[in-house]
């Protein structure tokens, strides 16, 4: 089983959030690079947002946001008090289709169910 680890984002790391959002694999789902940064950048200091830097075996290879879905619940109707909301992307092309991407979010989401949050909310691309 691959380890991964959770590092919180930091100002220092938004030059590479910007280079994975310029890339095409990131670009197809998170769409405008420009339009991205700036809410992702915006979000850094926001209490209801917790943003990561995910790494597997000191590499780090993938964005992760963790925020309270009442604040920005955006289609997934009433959920319990606590519900906490995901959304992820692997900036380096070579890390895709390796499975890291439901590694990480398994991973992840475990470590919030145990410490007790209620429900966790993603929106994942059926393809």
């Amino acid at each position: 089983m691959t380890a991964y680890a959770f590092r919180p984002m930091s100002a220092s790391d938004l030059p590479t959030i910007k280079r994975w959002l310029e890339t095409q694999h990131v670009r197809e789902w998170w769409h405008d690079p420009a339009e991205q940064f700036a809410l992702v950048s915006g979000d850094l200091d926001h209490p209801d947002m917790a943003q990561f830097i995910v790494s597997t075996d000191g590499r780090e290879f993938a964005y992760l946001q963790c925020y309270v879905l009442g604040t920005w619940n955006a289609g997934f109707g009433r959920q319990p008090e606590g519900t906490r909301g995901l959304d992820q992307f692997i900036g380096e092309a070579d890390m895709l289709g390796c499975g890291h991407g439901s590694g990480f979010v398994r991973a992840f989401a475990d470590q919030l169910l145990a410490a007790g949050t209620p429900r966790i909310a993603t929106d994942p691309a059926p393809g």
